[in-house]
């Protein structure tokens, strides 16, 4: 093996990327290991474009890339079983004034494949988009998604929105992003930070009470 997918991955080398997951998917190689080393490669991609380094361009190419390498993991990682018995609703989305989907995508796809019905919002979604997909939806848990620090006043905007419509107290919160942490998740008023897909997926289990 030349080089490591995290490094493929973060080096947008296509061809590379979906060549080593099919080889080690034939291999028989532990799914989970090579979703890790994909999340890690995204890591680097973001950090590459907040760093001046990578352009919007490169950032949706490595979004495309991901797709590709996700829809040949998921029929590895139990989705067939978990799409008939799904634990509960959860909607995720990018605040208002952030158009990153890197993250969000990920967490969607973590969540789908270990048994939730997901309602992705997109990109920079308004708060008042949020209060009406909770109203809907009628989901007990929210994710918030943000990278860049603007979206610490957005996520606040969307956790005021939802006191006033009457929707915070049954609603559990969680942020998750590129610059976010706990003092964010304090200044937001949410509930919980993740600082990945899997902290996204094991915070939902808890709130559904799935083990």
């Amino acid at each position: 093996m030349s080089e490591d997918l995290v490094n493929l991955l973060a080096d947008l080398k296509e061809e590379e990327v979906l060549a080593q997951v099919k080889k080690r998917l034939d291999a028989g190689d532990d799914p989970y290991k090579i979703l890790d080393e994909t999340s890690k490669g995204m890591a680097i991609v973001g950090k590459r474009f907040a760093g001046g380094e990578y352009f919007l361009p490169e950032l949706v190419y490595s979004g495309e890339v991901l797709k590709q390498v996700n829809a040949l993991l998921k029929p590895k990682l139990g989705a067939g079983k978990a799409a008939s018995k799904k634990i509960g609703k959860v909607v995720i989305g990018t605040v208002a004034g952030d158009i990153h989907d890197i993250g969000l995508n990920i967490v969607d796809f973590m969540l789908d494949v270990n048994g939730f019905d997901v309602t992705n919002l997109g990109v920079d979604v308004p708060k008042e988009k949020f209060v009406e997909a909770v109203k809907q939806t009628k989901a007990p848990v929210l994710g918030l998604s943000g990278f860049l620090t603007p979206a610490f006043d957005a996520m606040k905007e969307t956790v005021e929105a939802l006191e006033k419509a009457g929707l915070r107290k049954n609603l559990k919160i969680m942020i998750g992003g590129g610059q976010m942490d706990d003092e964010v998740r304090k200044y937001a008023k949410a509930d919980a930070y993740g600082k990945d897909a899997m902290a996204a997926v094991s915070l939902s289990k808890k709130w559904f009470g799935v083990n």
